[in-house]
């Protein structure tokens, strides 16, 4: 097809339309920019925004995949409907996982407790208090065994949000499914690993950007050789735009993460296409509607042409991006918590109109505490709803050609192409951490949008307007104490019959390799979580031939 151009646009239509415009004041005190910062516009038409067809938009399925990625994207399949879920201990959150299950979710998503993102068993003296509070506690095999106790790991895909251990969680679940009898070759899912973002936004590191780059480049090429079916890095700009930064900010900074993977991987020895098919994202979906569907064009766009064009990949499967969405849980309140109901909807919807292959809907109780079972039946029957009742996943891309959604993809796009002018120029990725850029620029984003809201130049309802005087408490879900206590128990008890030698000489490898870089450490990973090394015990064992990362502040 060729590219359609711009119509003309009547000029003394426009004028008079503008005549009437001007005679009517605009009402004052709210800012009419995106909360990017990008300033909007009255109108938008052709006059004032070129659409080249086939160079910007193109078909669903086909390079630059600004449309979606597979030709009938929801008419053939729907997203995953993936509820990010995790509480207590091991039992507990088996039991989570099968009530969703059993509700019409169709991937498990696993949120894990503080100590285990840090690489701290349960009884170590840091991890007192936070053992099951924020998702589950997961020491040894023992735990992952549990956790996914009569859950055929054959039939479901799992995501894991971890990072930092991330290869030990990945080992505990190849043996979980060896157990099951299922080979790691059929193994489905997606693990996070994701440690740029870490040192950028979400602040759980534990050893320094280049041995945690390379435990990375591992994973990938390890999955790449023997779990075909799993996603080993799954690239997140969620915790970047939860940190506070622009929707522009987390497309580029997500993205310039994306490629220093890529990098990596390549400069191992892996041909680009050997691996990439298999990298995945994880995105925001935050309030500003439009700005949150042109973010996602414009990432799927960027990614396809730098893959193509810089990065040499040849297989058309390199190209596309493949993400997942959670709503903002930055954009959730505490007063009046019911209300979160219609923002996450909101923030859902723009996820599938954007495109997503995989939807985590927030419950609106997760400003106060982690989500009860009727927070989270409502959070997923609102994707049911979105899905089966709305009639938005009749048409691919529906907003493709919008003038308005058309200038903000080309708009973030261009600002994306900037960053990454900027982040060369200071090195890359890796040197940019460590000069705080991306830490700084967050700062600065967050705090202007702060002040906005301070002012009431940006309206948070509840918040700094429409505010109750009188709010009655909701019934929020209480981990209770003493599962604490039972998960301690449970892991010196793992320690006390296990076969000590064999815990040691397995460390011993581990460290042995770990000094040596030649050496991919998966292998003595899976092994020693099949001798029961803790979690704890594994990155105990890389601190000592590695060390630990400490940030400088920023203010």
């Amino acid at each position: 097809m060729a590219a359609t151009g711009n119509r003309k646009v009547d000029a003394a239509g426009i004028d008079a339309w503008r005549e009437l415009f001007e005679a009517k004041p605009e009402r004052g005190g709210e800012l009419f920019s995106t909360l990017s910062g990008v300033e909007n516009e009255p109108l938008y038409s052709p006059e004032t925004v070129a659409v080249d067809y086939d160079r910007d938009l193109g078909f669903p399925g086909v390079f630059p995949f600004t449309r979606g990625v597979y030709p009938s994207m929801y008419r053939g399949r729907l997203w995953t409907m993936r509820q990010f879920a995790g509480f207590g201990t091991a039992a507990e959150t088996n039991e989570r996982f099968r009530y969703l299950l059993e509700h019409g979710q169709t991937g498990l998503s696993t949120a894990f407790d503080m100590p285990t993102l840090m690489g701290l068993d349960s009884d170590h003296a840091r991890s007192e208090g936070e053992v099951g509070r924020e998702g589950v506690a997961i020491d040894s095999l023992e735990d992952m065994r549990t956790l996914f106790a009569g859950i055929p790991l054959g039939d479901v895909s799992t995501s894991m949000t971890i990072n930092s251990p991330a290869a030990m969680l990945l080992a505990f679940y190849v043996c979980v499914g060896e157990e099951q009898g299922v080979p790691r070759d059929r193994l489905r899912g997606t693990i996070q690993t994701d440690i740029l973002k870490e040192y950028i936004a979400q602040k759980e590191y534990i050893f320094p950007p280049e041995p945690s780059m390379r435990l990375v480049t591992d994973m990938v090429e390890f999955t790449a050789r023997e779990m075909p079916l799993w996603h080993p890095i799954s690239v997140s700009g969620y915790h970047i735009r939860e940190a506070g930064s622009t929707a522009a900010q987390e497309l580029a900074f997500t993205l310039a993460d994306g490629f220093t993977y890529v990098e990596w991987a390549v400069e191992r020895g892996l041909d680009v296409d050997e691996f990439a098919p298999r990298l995945s994202f994880f995105f925001n979906a935050h309030l500003d509607f439009f700005e949150e569907i042109a973010k996602y064009r414009a990432a799927r766009r960027i990614w396809a042409t730098l893959m193509r064009d810089k990065y040499g990949a040849k297989d058309p499967r390199s190209w596309l991006m493949r993400f997942h969405t959670q709503t903002a849980g930055v954009s959730l309140t505490a007063q009046q918590p019911e209300v979160n109901l219609v923002r996450t909807a909101l923030e859902a919807m723009a996820a599938v109109l954007g495109g997503t292959q995989s939807l985590h809907t927030n419950s609106f109780d997760e400003a106060l505490a982690l989500p009860t079972e009727h927070a989270v039946r409502l959070a997923l029957r609102t994707q049911q709803v979105i899905a089966h009742e709305t009639g938005v996943v009749n048409t691919i891309d529906p907003l493709g050609g919008s003038y308005y959604v058309e200038h903000l993809t080309n708009e973030l796009e261009r600002q994306a192409y900037e960053y990454f002018e900027r982040i060369e120029k200071l090195g890359g990725v890796v040197a940019a951490i460590k000069e705080n850029f991306f830490q700084r620029e967050i700062a600065e984003a967050s705090f202007r949008y702060q002040s906005e809201v301070e002012a009431k130049q940006r309206i948070i309802v509840g918040v700094n307007k429409y505010v109750l005087e009188d709010e009655q408490p909701i019934e929020i879900l209480k981990v209770d104490a003493k599962l604490e206590q039972e998960q301690i128990e449970r892991v010196q008890a793992l320690r006390a019959r296990r076969d000590t030698p064999t815990v040691e000489a397995a460390l011993a490898r581990l460290q042995d390799d770990a000094a040596h870089e030649d050496r991919n450490l998966i292998g003595p990973i899976i092994d020693a979580s099949r001798a029961h090394v803790t979690m704890g015990e594994m990155c105990d064992a890389l601190r000592h031939i590695w060390g630990t990362w400490r940030e400088t502040p920023v203010f």
